[in-house]
């Protein structure tokens, strides 16, 4: 599809519609020329870079997709964010997290071999860590977490001092949440008192979807299509047809995503939207990279860091 829209030419996309068979789904469609009014036909391709967790996946990715893929980010279950499911399915911990294993360790030797630049991430924001990643074959790593809690970063400032502080204190937790997403994917959140990984916010917060970014899309019983998400009033979800387990435990990453930047929605009743935080499992150790009593850092702090005795290649 890049290469289409790069070219000028008219491009396709199938969306995946809940209740249809593979050949029923509909495609979303765009022309360059259309909308440009002809004006502008060719534009520069950006590089696509697929995030993976496995080299079976890289390997597939490499050789049968469709248009060039140019390189892979390599993420490890480790990092923040929405996270790959186990290969291994159904195993959980006391605390109720997947249970990750060795088939879920990607073979970099294998990803190496694809000849495609790569990038690893999740867990390698120490100079140790990228020494590893370069002598693996990575041209370089993908840090979030080290760089999310930076005063350049768009979490408000109360957020930030509270989980420096937390990690301080060797109080932080980070809990990979089977559930929460209406994604299906597991995702990685911070534990705080004040957000929605505390059961009381859960409950008390009203359902509600009226952002809509991680809406699916489902085939009414007269064909046309509909939006529904797991994590909308549980009513609402299931007389569009959805299934009820599909809602426990649900919470709106749209609204609390947006909060977490101090962009709350708030609603008729003046209730605000509770923050959801999500962060890697190096969270716990934000705390390095701030100065003794204080909880800020900059985001030069950390590159200086990383880098510190580490030998970058030259491009």
């Amino acid at each position: 599809m890049l290469d289409q829209l790069a070219e000028g030419f008219d491009a396709e996309l199938k969306l995946d519609v809940k209740g249809t068979t593979p050949q029923g789904d509909p495609f979303v469609r765009f022309s360059p020329r259309e909308f440009t009014r002809g004006l502008i036909e060719k534009v520069h391709r950006p590089d696509f870079l697929a995030i993976v967790s496995s080299h079976v996946l890289a390997k597939m990715l490499a050789t049968k997709a469709s248009g060039e893929v140019d390189g892979f980010i390599v993420e490890l279950p480790v990092a923040g964010g929405h996270n790959a499911p186990p290969r291994t399915r159904g195993r959980f911990n006391d605390r109720g997290e997947p249970i990750y294993g060795d088939r879920d360790v990607p073979n970099l030797d294998a990803i190496a071999a694809l000849g495609k630049p790569f990038w690893l991430a999740g867990g390698y924001a120490e100079p140790t860590q990228i020494k590893k990643a370069l002598e693996a074959g990575a041209v370089g790593v993908q840090v979030g977490t080290a760089f999310a809690y930076c005063v350049e970063s768009g979490f408000t400032t109360p957020i930030k001092a509270e989980i420096i502080e937390a990690s301080r204190r060797g109080e932080l937790t980070v809990f990979t949440d089977a559930v929460a997403s209406p994604t299906g994917f597991p995702f990685k959140v911070i534990e705080l008192e004040d957000s929605l990984t505390n059961p009381e916010v859960y409950e008390k917060r009203e359902r509600i979807c009226d952002l809509g970014y991680l809406r699916h899309a489902y085939e009414r019983e007269d064909h046309t299509i509909g939006w529904r998400c797991p994590s909308e009033p549980v009513d609402d979800y299931v007389r569009k047809g959805g299934d009820l387990p599909d809602t426990v435990g649900r919470k709106c990453l749209c609204n609390a995503l947006v909060s977490n930047v101090g962009l709350p929605q708030i609603k008729r009743s003046g209730e605000i939207e509770p923050t959801l935080i999500t962060s890697g499992d190096d969270a716990v150790n934000v705390a390095r990279f701030a100065p003794e009593a204080t909880t800020e850092y900059t985001a030069a702090d950390v590159i200086r860091y990383l880098l510190d005795g580490v030998t970058v290649p030259a491009v």
